[in-house]
């Protein structure tokens, strides 16, 4: 009897298993069987390895073949385990010292002509073996520098099984053909790590970095409220005719934020690896992503699902960033009100037969819509043909409890020909703002830094009562407002939250009354002259 192993990555979401190749060969008549809780693509892997290895000039073993895929309970998909068992049954037939194997990782798809293949989900694959203490993985060749990403990592890039062998065996390695790439061709092998029509949901290069702030004519008080939620990571509802702004306002959101920390880099590259999103060339997504979903979307397309084990869903690719959802009453209302769960925890849970998993979700919501249905009702109701009926359904399509979890509201009014005109006078810039917002930031993070927290939207209400104190007296007005019914106590923690983004864009070191106005005009959209033309008081 001979006997090897070695090791492969099993995927749930965006998390890994180790799961452990087993081949075993016994006297008998040749046949090939793959146990372990295998899929349709999985199982196929029989024909794919025994022809990658007779093609790669090696012999197929004619005996009685058992690979084996352990922990037989955890579910196993995708072709990425080709590799690891095709060298696990070259090792059992002695053509591969076992013990060279053994402590290795493997990730791949073999061709039948010998290729490894690329696979999504690499750098999730490659951070589970890390944390399963394993120092050592073999991946193809073109998603090495994604690998190359975990610290702590030896990583082998190889683009042929051949290739793999001369290595493991310290033979010469055998010389490359020129590629597709390389003849002018495109290269078949980069087909595996895009997701059809994934891309439809958006991505982390989905919008125009050039896109600037001063592009904006007017709207003072939008601008001030996307610089106050770039700074405390607060959620956005836009509502105006269309025309005024609200898409142009989201589009330079992303821009505001800061550049996503080297653990958080991590996280969205995961996600958007598993889901076949990451740019050609960009192993590492550094800058916040930007999703905007169209209204037709599904609950999976939004939450993550898909036939088997679910797949990220919008609120997943935009994760560290933000999603945007335009025209947000014309979504579904099951697809709404699903978001209310991960607004508040910063995660989703995705139950399915096959399984079910969490995914991360701690993105910045952006919601635009028009006030009614022709998009022209205003308090002069001009040109507006639909009746209060329609107004007040339409606007009911976004619920209480979803709206409740939205910090800023803003009413974007039609720009007028003055300001139009005279764009680019008063207009700050990107880079100004973004300024602001990285010092705002940084204080919070200061506050924080013995915490679980570096935002103001993270930290809980109770924290922020008992804890960080605002100034005395300056909770008069909300708690006004809280006794005629227009706040709830979720309302109250957010507006004490805004107030303490406010005092951290203008250096205070804690709320004042006015930070408090601010944010509560910002909350119950009732003008109380707080709002500065277009600077943070």
């Amino acid at each position: 009897m001979a006997f090897a192993r070695t090791c492969a990555v099993a995927l749930v979401g965006v998390d890994g298993v180790v799961v452990e190749v087993q081949a075993d060969l016994e006297p008998g008549l040749a046949a090939f069987a793959l146990v372990g809780l295998p899929d349709k693509s999985l199982s196929e892997a029989k024909d794919r390895v025994r022809a990658a290895v007779v093609n790669s000039g090696e012999e197929w073993p004619q005996r009685k073949l058992t690979v084996g895929l352990s922990p037989a309970s955890v579910p196993k998909s995708g072709s990425g385990f080709d590799l690891a068992v095709a060298c696990a049954v070259l090792a059992a037939a002695e053509r591969i010292a076992p013990r060279d194997i053994a402590d290795v990782l493997m990730v791949g798809e073999l061709g039948l002509d010998g290729r490894v293949r690329p696979v999504r989900g690499v750098l999730p694959a490659v951070l589970a073996a890390a944390d399963a203490g394993y120092r050592h993985v073999v991946v193809p060749e073109q998603t090495a520098a994604e690998a190359a990403l975990v610290p702590g990592v030896s990583v082998l890039g190889v683009r042929t099984l051949r290739q793999l062998i001369a290595v493991l065996n310290d033979e010469p390695v055998p010389e490359q053909t020129p590629d597709d790439a390389e003849q002018g061709r495109p290269d078949p092998m980069l087909a595996g790590l895009a997701l059809p029509g994934a891309g439809a949901l958006g991505c982390p290069e989905g919008v125009d970095r050039r896109l600037d702030m001063a592009d904006v004519a007017g709207q003072y008080e939008a601008r001030q409220a996307l610089e106050i939620a770039a700074a405390g990571g607060h959620h956005l509802y836009l509502k105006g005719p269309p025309g005024a702004g609200k898409t142009m306002l989201a589009e330079r959101l992303p821009a505001l934020l800061p550049p996503l920390t080297a653990r958080q880099a991590l996280e969205v590259t995961a996600v958007h690896s598993v889901a076949g999103l990451l740019p050609a060339g960009k192993p590492l997504v550094d800058v916040p992503p930007y999703c905007a979903p169209h209204h037709s979307a599904t609950m999976p397309a939004i939450v993550g699902g898909g036939s088997g084990l679910p797949r990220p869903g919008a609120v997943s690719l935009a994760h560290r960033g933000v999603l945007f959802m335009d025209e947000a009453p014309e979504f579904s209302g099951r697809v709404l009100d699903a978001l209310r769960q991960p607004l508040e925890s910063g995660h989703v849970v995705v139950a399915r037969s096959a399984g079910s998993l969490r995914l991360p979700a701690r993105f910045l919501l952006v919601l635009a819509a028009n006030p009614c249905p022709c998009g022209r009702f205003s308090l002069l109701r001009e040109g507006c043909q639909c009746t209060p009926a329609m107004i007040r359904r339409y606007q009911s399509r976004l619920s209480g409890p979803l709206l409740d979890r939205v910090d800023l509201r803003v009413e974007v009014q039609p720009v007028g020909r003055e300001e139009l005109l005279g764009r680019g006078e008063d207009a700050e810039p990107t880079h100004a703002v973004a300024a602001r917002v990285h010092h705002a930031r940084e204080r919070a993070a200061e506050r924080y830094a013995d915490t679980p927290w570096r935002t103001n939207s993270e930290v809980p209400g109770h924290e922020l009562r008992t804890r960080w104190r605002v100034d005395p007296g300056a909770m008069d007005a909300a708690e006004r407002e809280m006794e005629r019914g227009l706040l709830t106590a979720r309302g109250l923690d957010r507006v004490i939250r805004v107030a303490w983004t406010v005092a951290d864009l203008a250096g205070r070191d804690r709320p004042e009354a006015d930070d408090i106005r601010v944010a509560l005009e910002l909350r119950t959209e009732v003008r109380r002259g707080a709002l500065t033309a277009g600077r943070v008081p």
